[in-house]
């Protein structure tokens, strides 16, 4: 299901208030000034990939800016990625300041402040997500944020043309497939940050990447069968058993210990689910291939600071996020709170 905000049918002198209050529900609180003086009409279509936010946004010139003031009203842990199609822009974060065009794509923080210049109409896809829900720590995000990468090299042409084909794809996309998609997307661009960072290896950089992203989506279109294992995902690739190992260190992860991580965060939005239907723990367990509840238990409490059935229960009371402290997917240390999303509900 889609979400389209259009202001075609908003008289023109009311179109500039309306697209402001349609950009900061959309996405995070901003302050927008159009720069024309009768605005044209202008859309924002948007889907939902799991905790990911999908939108193509198509306006007129404008600037968007995120003060100290905004990021204290909300939406602060969340990051923000515009994929340039038609236009220009200009964006400043952290001291840096970086020119999108066509084929380009950067990443903006909303937990600090920035400005958006685009001074002509404009076309891009932004993908808007919460960074709790990343594989990207934040040592990398300080890479990845307010840079430009040009999508004819090799990496980012990856990552855009992944991205391109998910945004293409949202809206005709079951919301467990779509989550999956989104979550390797994650994987990716948290391998560009490390070659950015000049951690990547050295050989065959992008092959490597496209086959470490199909083993990724065969591993989670598998992820509840409890056979699953290195030598059946190497053999269902082709590759050896060495290989699989050598492929997961781009990201520094074992393959087991990537599994593992996948299969704690599906059951932790399966134990979070509204209703009193909800499953026992240890049905969630063996739905995602966990072959006996007191593993499942251990592997949880250590990912997450908590057991199964409490993290069940606070998720029954409606607790805000701030109320219990969890680290975020993937059992990094450091982050707080439920599942939670922000913007345009699709």
């Amino acid at each position: 299901m889609s979400v389209v905000l259009d202001t075609a049918l908003v008289p023109p002198a009311d179109r500039a208030e309306y697209w402001h209050e349609a950009v900061s529900r959309t996405f995070i609180p901003l302050d927008v000034a159009l720069l024309e003086s009768e605005p044209a009409p202008a859309t924002i279509t948007s889907h939902s990939l799991g905790a990911t936010q999908v939108s193509l946004v198509q306006a007129g010139p404008q600037r968007v800016e995120r003060g100290a003031g905004l990021i204290a009203r909300g939406g602060e842990d969340h990051l923000t990625l515009a994929l340039q199609h038609r236009g220009t822009a200009r964006l400043d974060q952290d001291g840096r300041q970086v020119e999108l065009r066509p084929g380009t794509f950067a990443i903006s923080d909303a937990g600090r402040p920035f400005a958006k210049e685009l001074p002509e109409p404009f076309l891009f896809t932004a993908f808007h997500w919460p960074r709790s829900v990343g594989g990207v720590s934040e040592e990398d995000l300080r890479v990845l944020t307010a840079t430009a990468f040009d999508t004819g090299d090799g990496t980012a042409r990856l990552v855009a043309a992944y991205l391109e084909c998910l945004s293409r794809s949202a809206g005709a996309m079951e919301p467990q497939p779509a989550a999956w998609l989104a979550a390797t997307a994650f994987d990716l661009l948290a391998v560009l940050a490390h070659e950015r960072r000049g951690r990547s290896v050295p050989e065959a950089p992008e092959a490597a990447l496209a086959t470490l992203a199909r083993v990724k989506d065969h591993i989670l279109r598998h992820l509840g069968d409890p056979g699953l294992s290195p030598e059946r995902i190497a053999a269902a690739h082709h590759v050896s058993v060495r290989y699989l190992h050598k492929l997961f260190r781009f990201e520094g992860v074992t393959v087991a210990r990537w599994i593992q991580r996948r299969r704690l965060e599906m059951s932790r939005r399966d134990l979070a689910r509204p209703g009193a239907g909800r499953a026992s723990v240890a049905a969630v367990a063996g739905r995602w291939g966990f072959v006996s509840a007191s593993h499942f238990s251990r592997a949880f409490r250590a990912a997450y600071g908590v057991s199964p059935r409490e993290w069940q229960a606070c998720a029954g009371t409606g607790l805000t996020p701030a109320a219990v402290r969890l680290p975020p997917p993937g059992g990094e240390p450091g982050a707080t709170g439920l599942p939670s999303g922000y913007g345009v509900a699709v």
